[in-house]
């Protein structure tokens, strides 16, 4: 016999608003990458600044993600405001270097810039970052069309945001 909380999703399928509804809904699609082993994430944002990334509870499901076969892309504008407010995520990166990617987009204007998780099965799109208001699902269409728009911004972007960075 199944159990219904193991026959519904795990995440939000739908709208949500506010940057409390969104900093948890990060929070959930970690923990849920953790526990369900996803093997890859695409994240989008300007520069993180209001991701929960240095929580000590998101640290530590990165680190139950991050076994063998995992790969993060994380693709910024800048990410002047994750280095200033995440020291955590910057100090697990440098352990977890080799499986994260990092690339920015210095031409795009702050307005068009997306805001994204891109999952094997799920994804969330953060539609009016100031006010925090997007949607997120296991459609696969929207999984398609975010697929489709990460690789246009890829296409435009360049390694950034070294792990180490070396003194002379």
């Amino acid at each position: 016999m199944v159990s219904d909380s193991a026959a519904k999703p795990s995440l939000l399928e739908g709208a949500f608003s506010g940057r409390a509804d969104f900093q948890q809904l990060i929070r959930d699609a970690i923990n849920t990458a953790a526990k369900e082993g996803w093997r890859e994430m695409v994240w989008f944002d300007l520069n993180y600044e209001d991701w929960p990334l240095g929580e000590r509870s998101v640290e530590a499901d990165l680190q139950e993600w991050s076994a063998t076969g995992r790969k993060l892309t994380i693709v910024a504008k800048r990410f002047d405001g994750l280095i200033a407010k995440h020291h955590r995520f910057v100090n697990w990166r440098k352990q977890w270097s080799h499986i994260i990617e990092a690339r920015a987009v210095t031409s795009a204007s702050d307005e068009e810039f997306p805001s994204l998780i891109l999952a094997p099965d799920w994804a969330m799109h953060r539609l009016q970052p100031t006010l925090c208001k997007g949607v997120a699902g296991y459609g696969a269409k929207r999984r398609v069309d975010l697929r489709e728009l990460s690789n246009e911004w890829l296409s435009l972007s360049a390694s950034s945001f070294p792990s180490t960075t070396l003194g002379l």
